[in-house]
């Protein structure tokens, strides 16, 4: 690895090899909801919790302050508006997130949707262009399509995690499998740190803690997580609690005591 991805993902990746990230690219794909309707106001309340990066797309990068968190810009997009949602395209290029200062870069990619052929050829270009730059780059890999039965089934999450490593991505974004033993299929099968998504708005704070520690056990090295931490009723408190399990190996029960909840 270069001089430039590693002195950027030291910016994301803590010493101990893992990261919180919250990523709010939201606004492409649904629109201004709850939790990132004004973006200044929530990076606030993440950075005082201790988010270690935020992800964003170029527009909101050109307007927020994100002081001392790393900062990975978004490259793909497709709205709920379309008739073919999960057909991702490139909408910034890696020349653009590095004008704006960003630390790593972050494509997204459906395996199994219909146009699958056309972002990965998108992730392979995208990747030597990162190579070229000293760009860190992490790919959302989300098995999504026709014949995809279950998104979160170890074998397809597991594939999908694959492919994006054996493209050439430097962090993987995976769906977690649901229990320790199963995910630690996918971590195994990835030459390159994964970290979990957050997928759909949890009911309760203990359901995205216990998650997120089963995850870390299984050898993820952090999260990426949006709704279920800027929609959280305390922000702030509730990224402290997720720092305390994914970079100080805490208890479920010690992070809930941050919320000032019981388990």
């Amino acid at each position: 690895m270069n001089e430039g991805k590693t002195r950027r993902l030291k910016r994301i990746m803590k010493q101990d090899s893992h990261t919180v990230i919250v990523p709010m690219d939201h606004g492409v794909t649904i629109g201004p909801i709850q939790g990132i309707v004004n973006m200044q106001q929530i990076i606030d309340q993440l950075l005082k919790g201790g988010a270690d990066a935020v992800l964003i797309h170029k527009g909101i990068a050109k307007h927020v302050d994100v002081a001392n968190a790393g900062l990975i810009v978004m490259l793909s997009g497709m709205s709920n508006l379309s008739p073919n949602i999960n057909g991702k395209v490139q909408v910034c290029s890696v020349k653009e997130a590095i004008r704006l200062g960003a630390d790593a870069v972050s494509v997204h990619v459906n395996v199994g949707a219909q146009d699958e052929d056309k972002m990965l050829s998108n992730l392979g270009k995208v990747a030597d262009e990162c190579d070229v730059y000293g760009m860190p780059l992490l790919a959302m890999m989300y098995p999504r399509g026709p014949k995809i039965q279950n998104e979160h089934a170890p074998d397809v999450v597991a594939h999908a995690a694959r492919i994006g490593a054996e493209l050439g991505a430097d962090i993987i974004k995976a769906n977690f499998t649901g229990n320790i033993e199963s995910f630690k299929t996918v971590v195994e099968g990835c030459p390159v740190p994964v970290v979990i998504a957050g997928g759909s708005k949890c009911n309760t704070s203990q359901e995205v803690l216990q998650t997120t520690y089963d995850a870390v056990k299984a050898g993820a090295a952090g999260l990426s997580i949006g709704r279920n931490v800027f929609q959280h009723e305390n922000p702030t408190l509730i990224v402290k609690a997720l720092c305390k399990i994914v970079h100080e190996e805490a208890s479920v029960e010690q992070a809930l005591k941050i919320l000032g909840e019981k388990r």
